[in-house]
């Protein structure tokens, strides 16, 4: 067993999640509110927004909602992606922050081979529900996915780049 009672599996899954979280909140270290919140790209997204939609949809909505059952607010559309102009940016990194630590915990609590306590059939109505394991690979994909785009996007505002090795 692991850490906190977590079996390998989880704590290997663990650990390559929150090197995915790591690299997201990292790649963003140093950028001004005004970058932060300036669509790069023509889809129009921001730095910020996509912090906010992991902390919401990703996860909140895959682990408080579905492997925890948690009856939670989640966002409809693209919900997640907006940021309230009056909304602090660090109010934004602290609430994913929040929402990791939350995630940690349900998986610390959970076998991998789990079912998930709630699934959206709405969303996805062909496909069966997860078990834990399945989510957090899940996770740690969309994570990465999103993790390459701020790196791109971070490149284009400034010219930093995160650990590329060639």
């Amino acid at each position: 067993m692991s850490p906190a009672g977590m079996t390998d599996e989880s704590a290997a899954l663990l650990t390559a999640l929150t090197a995915q979280r790591r690299h997201v909140l990292g790649i963003l270290e140093g950028l001004s509110d005004d970058a932060l919140r300036r669509p790069v790209l023509p889809s129009g997204w921001t730095c910020l927004g996509l912090v906010r939609h992991l902390a919401l949809d990703v996860e909140r909505f895959w682990f408080r909602a579905v492997v925890a059952g948690e009856r939670v607010d989640l966002e409809t559309g693209d919900g997640g992606w907006r940021v309230p102009a009056e909304q602090p940016a660090e109010d934004v990194f602290e609430l994913y922050r929040d929402e990791i630590a939350r995630a940690d915990a349900i998986i610390a609590a959970t076998p991998p081979d789990a079912d998930a306590a709630w699934w959206p059939v709405d969303v996805f109505p062909n496909q069966p529900p997860e078990k834990l394991r399945e989510t957090i690979l899940h996770v740690i994909t969309e994570t990465a996915c999103h993790a390459g785009h701020l790196d791109a996007v971070r490149e284009l505002i400034d010219g930093k780049t995160w650990l590329v090795l060639t």
